[in-house]
């Protein structure tokens, strides 16, 4: 049996020095390498800006450099907040990544629910959904390779990419206008969660203008795995990192748009009750990847909220030593 797992980097848990961040960064370029050599399915990035634990402020760089370190393993931004990029800029520098990846590079186009974000980069709130149709709209011209009228002038965006008829990518949301957008542009659907009403909003969606698409969402809300061979101990040590990470992301939740682990925990027993982090043995680990669905992926989450670079790749080894290589022996 293979096993698909997902390595998750964003970077959260800044270090008390630039020294120390500068170490940071270079350990998860290193990690990413260590998941393609490893035969890992994918590696994630993401966004965020201004973030008081350092949360990834450039998925685009990153992506770049991790494409540059890698030969196999899909990277992916979930999610791009693409409201807040220039259209004809956010075309080119996705085209090259497309390119330069071998069609390896695909995104998740989120609209962003944090108005400092908008006020920051100088975007207009109020005008977010204007500008997030007006993006879209602008990267599926500029990536036919083709002319087209921009600002009052024809342009073409060079170059052009591998990926056809576009990269992929789906639209994330967790609305019922985000589904509605997904629908209208022919694009998939990715909610940060199961929820039926807004699927049915969607295909119903597809149907009104005649169009085909399919929803796409995180397996088990989400949940990120550290692995280790004490997990008792190894939470009471850990969580810390844990909360810091879950209760900066808890602070951004928005009235009437649920999100997956948004309540605010002050204790191991409550975090470990939200399910979105999971400390596993190695046979845990066996027993869930021979017990899931075919196609299911394990993410690990070996960086989260700062945990130190070396206690980090100690769980990655644990899980190539007594895992991938009781899979897939050499």
């Amino acid at each position: 049996m293979k096993a698909k797992t997902a390595l998750r980097i964003n970077m959260t848990g800044l270090a008390p020095t630039p020294r120390d961040e500068a170490q940071r960064y270079r350990a998860a370029l290193e990690m990413a390498a260590f998941a393609d050599e490893r035969g890992f399915s994918v590696v994630s990035v993401e966004e965020h800006h201004l973030a008081e634990n350092g949360w990834l402020p450039a998925p685009l760089l990153l992506a770049g450099m991790i494409v540059a370190r890698t030969t196999r393993i899909a990277v992916n931004v979930t999610a791009l907040l693409v409201p807040l990029y220039d259209p004809i800029r956010l075309a080119e520098e996705i085209a090259i990544l497309d390119l330069v990846s071998g069609g390896r590079f695909s995104f998740v186009a989120g609209m962003g629910y944090r108005p400092l974000e908008f006020a920051a980069l100088d975007k207009a709130w109020d005008e977010r959904g204007a500008r997030m149709d007006h993006v879209l709209e602008t990267l599926l011209l500029a990536w036919r390779g083709e002319p087209f009228l921009y600002g009052g002038s024809m342009v073409r965006v060079t170059p052009t990419p591998l990926s056809k008829p576009h990269p992929p990518f789906a639209i994330g949301g967790m609305t019922k206008v985000a589904a509605r957008r997904a629908a209208r542009f022919g694009l998939p659907f990715y909610p940060a969660m199961s929820l039926p009403e807004l699927e049915a909003v969607y295909h119903e969606e597809l149907a009104r203008h005649g169009k085909r698409g399919i929803v796409v969402q995180p397996e088990e809300a989400n949940a990120m795995v550290f692995v280790d061979e004490a997990p008792e101990r190894a939470w009471t040590e850990l969580a810390p990192h844990f909360l810091r990470e879950a209760n900066e992301y808890a602070s951004w939740r928005r009235e009437g748009i649920p999100r997956p682990g948004e309540q605010p925990v002050d204790s191991i027993a409550g975090l470990r009750a939200q399910g979105r982090y999971e400390i596993l043995t190695p046979q845990q680990c066996l027993d869930r990847i021979r017990g899931g669905r075919a196609g299911s992926t394990l993410c690990l989450h070996p960086l989260a909220g700062g945990i130190p670079i070396e206690r980090a790749w100690r769980s990655l080894r644990l899980y190539e030593e007594k895992v991938l290589s009781v899979l897939a022996p050499d």
